[in-house]
């Protein structure tokens, strides 16, 4: 047995905190539901040396492929058990597969399809439940799945095109320092030797050089082991609330940087805000459970505020703005879509237009990473070879007069 922090929803939209002692998540799932209490965050309660550094979690893609098959069966009228026995039959994901075993046995002994699921968060994420149980008060689970997975695919697509505009700076950077270790290591001191046994004069540069490769030689060892221990208090830090809180601040203040990630948070937030008001989910509850999959403590305490102040009666666009965490653009979406009563096709069409801001800012991004990278791995290369040349050139004007 163990203790967990909840968050939770009660019957009148406001938010519940508590701690509750159970074997797993998902037990405190199935207590909470059963108290009427809709989970928003469940997570164990450790001190700062109890931490994982990776969590079991079934990936996106996964996720993703799984729903679309569910629609199709739904689809073509083939009973939810039949369904999940094909497709759990056929799994290749381990984590995955037992969590729909699991789920199998919970619909044969009564249990509906979301509070089944609802039993294993590190398969299904708190909007994905949230849609899925809307959906099956409403009996359309084939769309609402197909729109799960249009989702899914749509943020993978996002995260593809980051990860690919940051490859080729990375590698570049990573050539760099690579180059830097080689000469630093294994050529600057046969160099230093041989301009030793000459008793050569050098050059600025080329003494610059070789004193940092003296302290490399002698403090190295001490740096690496000094960084290493920073970076693994760094991580342990980050699991704190506030670590996490001091780290997404930071990465939101981070030049360029900063404005992707904060871009690709508020397009996120259109997309699950107004997929789960499509499916009927009651706005604070999608409120609360859209802050939680921004993964970003300054946007989700921005957003509990602007829940809040809806709560108490100032609508929604005007506190959305007011936190200053969305772009002039969405606010203005959010102001024709509370004005109008079509706040869920307003978050569908600025989820649309920021994914083609994102884009753009991706590819200007690329723009500015690549030839700065070039730059200083230029600079760095260009340093050695003007040190050295300009040593040997040195040695030979001694050794000819």
């Amino acid at each position: 047995m163990g203790k967990f922090q909840f968050s939770a929803l009660n019957a009148d939209g406001q938010t519940v905190d508590g701690t509750e002692v159970a074997e797993n998540i998902g037990d405190v799932h199935q207590a909470l539901l059963a108290r009427h209490l809709v989970p928003i965050q469940v997570k164990p309660k450790r001190n700062l040396l109890q931490y994982e550094l990776t969590k079991k979690k079934v990936p996106p893609r996964d996720l993703m492929h799984f729903s679309r098959q569910l629609s199709v069966f739904f689809r073509s009228g083939i009973p939810v058990l039949q369904a999940l026995e094909v497709i759990s039959s056929e799994m290749a994901n381990k984590e995955f597969k037992l969590a729909l075993e699991d789920m199998i046995e919970r619909l044969r002994a009564g249990s509906t399809v979301s509070a089944a699921a609802a039993l294993h968060p590190e398969a299904f994420p708190k909007y994905y439940l949230g849609i899925l149980r809307s959906a099956e008060v409403t009996g359309n689970l084939d769309v609402v799945l197909d729109q799960l997975a249009d989702y899914i695919e749509r943020d993978l697509e996002t995260r593809q095109k980051i990860t690919a505009a940051l490859l080729y700076p990375a590698i570049v950077m990573g050539l760099a320092v690579v180059t830097i270790l080689v000469l630093t290591i294994f050529v600057l001191p046969r160099f230093q030797t041989f301009f030793d046994d000459f008793n050569a004069k050098l050059p600025l540069p080329t003494r610059m050089l070789v004193s940092f490769s003296k302290l490399s030689a002698t403090y190295g060892p001490i740096v690496v082991g000094i960084g290493v221990m920073v970076f693994v208090g760094l991580v342990v830090f980050g699991k704190t609330d506030a670590g996490r809180e001091k780290r997404d601040r930071l990465i939101l203040r981070v030049p360029i940087l900063g404005n992707l990630v904060s871009q690709v948070i508020v397009e996120r937030f259109c997309r699950i805000f107004g997929s789960m008001l499509t499916a009927g989910v009651s706005v604070p509850e999608a409120l609360a459970v859209t802050s939680q999959a921004t993964n970003n403590r300054v946007f989700q305490a921005g957003i509990a505020e602007a829940r809040e102040a809806m709560m108490r009666g100032d609508g929604l666009a005007g506190p959305l703005a007011a936190t200053g965490l969305f772009p002039s653009s969405a606010n203005q979406m959010f102001r024709v879509g509370e004005d109008t009563g079509t706040f869920d096709k307003q978050l569908a069409t600025a989820a649309t237009y920021l994914d083609r801001e994102l884009d753009y800012s991706i590819k200007r991004a690329t723009g500015f990473f690549e030839p700065a990278a070039i730059l200083f791995i230029g600079l760095v290369v260009g340093f050695v070879a003007v040190a050295l040349v300009s040593a040997m050139y040195g040695l030979y004007n001694q050794t000819s007069a």
